[in-house]
Order: structure tokens, then C-alpha cells, then sequence
């Protein structure tokens, strides 16, 4: 393990170095790298090409930094401990000060930016609830959603399924589930839950995703010699879910998974084609889009209802 694990300062001085907005007692901002370039009208991230969002115009944000999963893959700092706070923040309190916040980290762009995309991001009109921790873990995600849906910015929450009755509470405009294995001890390698029970969590989820009247979408991550095996297996899984969507994205090489992965554990981006074709014909959906730069490749099981909608 590399020296990059062991020499990790407390995690409010590593989230502030590495670029997060901390907002109030428990919650983060942070940029990411396909707002910087879109704002300069350099590209957009994949979410805008399937779902028609602007990438300069979504926050990236986190109600709560705590997670109940440690994944391998993930390029956050899992190794920190993360202090529960001793009071949570209300949703009106949160988006507030996320919008702020965001205004203040784009601050920097008004000289070098087009000037109508700067005016755009400072009025974001997307949210995606996924920055770091587990938001279903935030007890009043419900209504920060609605907070945000009453000032017409569109919700895209992820989570990683642990929590099946937040799922049956939460309408966002978008909701993905994170599945990264076919089974139960893939699923221990793979996510180092806080507890081996949020397996079955993860199967109710699926199962109560399938009630949700909104767009839905299950994310799978490969990575090569670990989870990238059994297309039938997940297909099972998802099945259950019957989701609009399924994102099958390859592991990247980033941040504290360095740490945990190789680089050959990265996938190619044909390797992830051969694999979500594998799943498309077990669940009888439909490959309808990629993005080889970002190694995604998106499935539907109705490509009527890829719209570009957001």
C-alpha cells in the first residue's frame, strides 16, 4: 500500500486541499474537471451527452460525508474517519449554501470563461447529489430534493442501495443505484460494507427502484480482475430493478484508488463494450450510446426514451 494511504492529514485539511467546498457542518462542494471545461466551451461530461444536462451549470455536491461502504475503487479518501455531526444541517440551509459556495469556486473563471456560460453557471439548473459519502445517509435528503426541485434545478441522486426505505421516500429527477458486483462476496471484495447484511439492502433496493415513477438508472464500474466477470449475474440483479437506463463505466485510475488498484485494473473501452453487450442480451435491452473518452457505455431498454431530457 502506498505512502499516499498512510500520510493522510485529518479530512477537513485533505477535502480543503483537494478542492472541496466544505458547507456547514457536514456537507462539501467541489468542482469537477467537465465544469472547468465546459464553462470555457471545451466539452461536456457524458451525463450531457445522455441526458441533456450542462455540465457548467451542475453542482456536485454532498449532503453528508459519511459512507457505510469502503470500495476499493473509490478515489475518495475512504481510509479517513469521517465524525458523525452532532446535528444535521436543514435542506434549506444546505442548498443555500451549496449555490454559494459553487458561485465562489467559479468565481475564478469570469475572465477566461465566454461570458454567457459564467452568467449560466451561476445560476445552476442541475444538482447531482453524488460527491463523496453516502447521501441516503443525510435523514432529510427528501426534502433538500424538494428544495432544490422548487427552484428549478433538476436532481440526480446516486447511491450505493444500502438504504432500500430512503429509496422508497426519494423522487429526485434521476435516481442511480451503484451495483459493482453480481454477488455476495464479490460485493464484500469489492465495497468493504460497514456491515455484510447491506448485500440484502442492496437486492430490496433493486427491487424498490422497480416502483419509482422517474427516470432510473443502475451504474455498474468494472474493474478488470476483480468484479468484471458473470454478465448474467448482474443482469439478474438488474432485471429486478427493471431500470430506464444501465451505465457500464470502467474503473479509472484516480485519486486514493491509486492506492488500492493498478492501473492494469483499468478496463479498455472495448473491453466495457464486450461486457455491457454480454448484459444487453441477458436483460434484452438495447446498447444505445458510448462515450470512449469516458470508457461508458449506456443501455436502454426502450431507446425511444433517450431524449436528451433533463
Amino acid at each position: 500500500m502506498s505512502n499516499q494511504i498512510h500520510n493522510i492529514p485529518d479530512f477537513r485539511t485533505l477535502l480543503t486541499k483537494q478542492g472541496y467546498s466544505l458547507v456547514g457542518n457536514h456537507s462539501a462542494v467541489k468542482t469537477c474537471l467537465w465544469l472547468k471545461r465546459s464553462i470555457k466551451g471545451e466539452g461536456a461530461c457524458y451525463k450531457s451527452r445522455f441526458y441533456g444536462i450542462k455540465s457548467h451549470c451542475c453542482i456536485q455536491m454532498t449532503p453528508t460525508l459519511l459512507c457505510n461502504q469502503k470500495c476499493i475503487h473509490c478515489w475518495r479518501p475512504t481510509e479517513v474517519k469521517i465524525p458523525a455531526p452532532d446535528k444535521w444541517d436543514s435542506p434549506v440551509e444546505i442548498m443555500g449554501s451549496s449555490i454559494y459556495a459553487q458561485r465562489k469556486l467559479i468565481s475564478g473563471f469570469g475572465g477566461s470563461a465566454p461570458r454567457e456560460f459564467w452568467m449560466e453557471a451561476n445560476n445552476p439548473r442541475h444538482v447531482a447529489i453524488s460527491l463523496s459519502g453516502e447521501p441516503t445517509l443525510y435523514p432529510y435528503l427528501p426534502e433538500l430534493i424538494d428544495e432544490f426541485t422548487k427552484n428549478d434545478i433538476t436532481t440526480f441522486v446516486v447511491t450505493n442501495g444500502t438504504n432500500p426505505e430512503m429509496i422508497k421516500k426519494i423522487n429526485p429527477t434521476q435516481l442511480y443505484i451503484s451495483l459493482d458486483a453480481s454477488d455476495k462476496e464479490t460485493y464484500m471484495t469489492v465495497c468493504n460494507p460497514r456491515s455484510p447484511e447491506l448485500w440484502e439492502k442492496i437486492k430490496e433496493s433493486l427491487f424498490n427502484l422497480y416502483d419509482k415513477d422517474i427516470r432510473t438508472v443502475v451504474r455498474i464500474t468494472l474493474i478488470k480482475g476483480v468484479n468484471m466477470f458473470d454478465p448474467e449475474g448482474f443482469a439478474g440483479l438488474i432485471d429486478t430493478a427493471k431500470p430506464d437506463f444501465v451505465e457500464i463505466k470502467a474503473y479509472m485510475h484516480l485519486g486514493f484508488s491509486r492506492g488500492r488498484l493498478s492501473r492494469e485494473s483499468m478496463p479498455s473501452h472495448e473491453e466495457v463494450m464486450v461486457f455491457a453487450d454480454d448484459i444487453a442480451d441477458y436483460l434484452g435491452y438495447r446498447v444505445v450510446d458510448e462515450v470512449e473518452i469516458s470508457r461508458v457505455v449506456l443501455l436502454s431498454k426502450s431507446p425511444e426514451s433517450l431524449s436528451g431530457q433533463s
